[in-house]
């Protein structure tokens, strides 16, 4: 039940997070394509708005004004001027070459240059001076004056830099100056427009040319007139005009028009390459639509990857060949049609968003809105692909689906942990009997609660308690015995006497045994308490002790005044008459060390032998640990059986022995009715 209503719970708030959370995601993204939107407007309505009043400011001043009277003036004065037939020729060279060449490149179609050739004396002498020495028009419009002498080159050496910063500033694609009849009496770039007349001329009749006659008949002072791109026969790019009046006081001395840049307008709208920087991720892009539907500003793509963007675009429904003639021309403009809903909507003077497949036929978010332009009638698209517009949304869902699954679970994990909750205290107590019942008498069982179960566990652990100490107990008296057990007897004895063997004994080859003895010890004992005598006695017992531990001697038993002990019973030793030797020898260091302390006169009497010795427990209701055989015998024998103190030694230990140790033969002894040779160690080593 527990588990139920907790994971319908998870589920209900996880469904609600869902809906609020998504519907935030995607307002968020709407809003993001919406602020961007906003921005590039804002942007280009202010570019335009300063290019504007720039150029009021500009023809309303004294030297364009200057500049159109002196141009007009000077090349009135060139009606009469002497073309030669060799300035004839590179004029015509320059129009079948370099301008037959770029205006190929730019429409993709052989041109017939010859109704673009000059026709009038001052168009011929300007273009044979200033154009045609230049192919490259980046250096016809460095030139300030050609050396001729004519007033002309006088009035462009005078204002020539004038209108160069403007275009260079600005970053206008040309400068033309006109006059009132039409003429263009000068040109920054010095291109083939130079000297034509646009109402009569080979590229009259165009936006240009309307834009003109309205800026002559117009009576507002702050006139600006401002062209759609469109198709401009010496540029080769789609061109736009911002055109003013010249003049003051009522008086029109001439139209400056500046070639609206599309660099500017690319600028702009392509966020000058930094895209995701502004927020539009991979494929964000804001771009302009013209009321023919076709685009006035380039695309994303097509300044990322032109090569991938025509592909894309013939796969959207554009037409090959105007794919194609974008990629010749270098730019979408006047090229690139877009007939989605949200351009439709645009044009229609609607602002908003939707969700459409865009002009490369991706679904896309977009928004869109009109552009105040005076004199303009285009709308600005912003679109981003909804796969990225919406990828928060997704990673919401994913992280959200993913929460709410790991929700449920650890909720699961309680439930059951909650559920067992309830038994703990019986699974605790239960633990613990277990651990008694294995002998672990020390465990103790938490107590939780003040209720039954608590008063349970308070007597399982007084009982754990009591059963810890009794255990105690026993293992120190198990210990004890332990400890007397191995005083008595070699441990291997122990092992098998608590196996529960009752008869044992065991034969033992090469082993040396020494009996001593301590004469004077009565004496000195008869004069002192029982205590003190005890206390003497276990003084040199405890030093013969640690004497025969370190040097590998066993020691068998201990008497009042006497000491049993062999080498090589339980560890086997090679050289167990050296060292059981060697033992004697310390015997007598710790009692000469005792008399030399206390001033008595203890003397030791030891006897050595080697062979074999038996050895097993005595006895049934009380236990000891012997040793007996010829061999232990023998050594008893040797030391009784001489009067004054010293080792005395069986000719087995002198035959070991003598090499590296003095002896003396003394008088032999009778054993079992024969007699053995006795030989006493001597105090100095060979």
């Amino acid at each position: 039940m527990l588990l139920a209503t907790s994971v319908l719970s998870a589920l209900v708030v996880g469904f609600i997070g869902y809906q609020s959370g998504r519907s935030s995601l995607r307002d968020a993204a709407f809003n993001r394509l919406d602020e961007v939107l906003s921005a590039q407007t804002r942007q280009l309505e202010a570019e335009f708005r300063y290019l504007r009043e720039s150029l009021v400011i500009y023809t309303r001043g004294s030297t364009a004004i200057e500049a159109a009277r002196a141009f007009t003036a000077g090349f009135d004065q060139l009606a009469d001027a002497t073309i030669t037939p060799a300035q004839e020729k590179a004029i015509v060279d320059y129009y079948q070459t370099e301008y037959a060449e770029i205006t190929s490149e730019a429409t993709g179609q052989e041109v017939d240059v010859r109704g673009m050739l000059p026709t009038s004396n001052a168009q011929k002498y300007l273009q044979a001076h200033y154009m045609a020495p230049y192919p490259d028009w980046n250096d016809a419009i460095k030139v300030d004056d050609a050396r001729d002498g004519s007033p002309w080159s006088a009035a462009n050496a005078r204002f020539n830099d004038f209108f160069r910063q403007i275009v260079h500033r600005f970053k206008f694609e040309d400068a033309l100056l006109l006059d009132t009849r039409g003429n263009v009496v000068y040109s920054a770039y010095k291109a083939a427009d130079l000297g034509t007349n646009i109402l009569s001329g080979p590229y009259s009749g165009g936006d240009l040319t309307d834009a003109y006659r309205k800026a002559l008949e117009t009576n507002v002072v702050d006139y600006v007139g401002v062209t759609d791109f469109s198709n401009y026969q010496p540029s080769a790019a789609p061109t736009a005009w911002m055109i003013s009046p010249i003049g003051a006081n009522g008086r029109i001395d001439g139209v400056l028009a500046l070639q609206f840049p599309t660099a500017g307008v690319n600028r702009i709208m392509t966020m000058e390459g930094k895209w995701e920087e502004a927020g539009m991720g991979e494929t964000g892009e804001t771009f302009l639509v013209g009321p023919d539907g076709l685009m006035r500003s380039n695309s994303r793509l097509f300044e990322e990857d032109p090569e991938e963007f025509e592909t894309r675009a013939v796969e959207a429904g554009t037409p090959p060949d105007v794919a194609r003639q974008s990629l010749q021309a270098g730019t979408n403009i006047l090229m690139q049609p877009v007939s989605d809903e949200a351009t439709r909507r645009a044009l229609k003077g609607q602002t908003g968003t939707i969700i459409e497949e865009d002009y490369l036929a991706h679904e896309a978010l977009q928004a869109y809105a009109p552009v105040d332009l005076p004199g303009l009638d285009w709308v600005i698209i912003a679109n981003i692909d909804t796969e990225e517009a919406f990828a928060p949304v997704s990673s919401f869902t994913r992280n959200l689906v993913l929460s709410t699954a790991a929700m449920i679970f650890l909720v699961s994990i309680a439930a059951m942990l909650l559920a067992r909750l309830f038994i703990r205290p019986i699974r605790r107590l239960e633990a613990g009997a277990q651990q008694i019942s294995s002998g672990d008498y020390g465990v103790t069982v938490p107590v939780h609660s003040k209720d039954e179960f608590g008063d349970l566990t308070v007597a399982f652990n007084d009982m754990s308690r009591n059963l810890a100490i009794k255990e105690d107990l026993l293992n120190e008296q198990r210990q004890e015995n332990n400890r007397l057990l191995l005083s008595l007897m070699p441990e291997q004895v122990v092992a098998r006497y608590r196996e529960g063997e009752e008869t044992i004994a065991q034969d033992h080859q090469n082993v040396t045994v020494i009996y001593a003895g301590i004469s004077g010890m009565d004496e000195l004992a008869a004069d002192l308490s029982a205590g003190e005598g005890l206390e003497l006695v276990n003084r040199l017992v405890r030093q013969f002790d640690a004497a025969a531990e370190s040097l590998g001697v066993e020691k068998v038993r201990t008497l009042h005044n006497g000491y049993l002990a062999s080498c090589g019973v339980s560890v086997p030793r090679l050289d167990n008459v050296r060292r059981t030797v060697d033992f004697a020898i310390e015997m007598q260091r710790i009692i000469d060390r005792f008399n030399s302390e206390t001033g008595n006169r203890l003397k030791l009497r030891a006897g050595i032998d080697t062979g074999t010795v038996t050895s097993g427990l005595i006895g049934r209701s009380s236990l000891a640990y012997d040793m007996w055989g010829s061999t232990v015998d023998l050594a008893n024998s040797v030391q009784s059986g001489s009067p004054q103190p010293g080792v005395y030694v069986t000719s087995r230990v002198y035959d070991a022995m003598n090499d590296t140790r003095q002896f003396a033969p003394v008088d032999a002894v009778d054993v079992s009715g024969r007699t053995e040779p006795v030989w006493r160690l001597s105090e100095h080593r060979a």
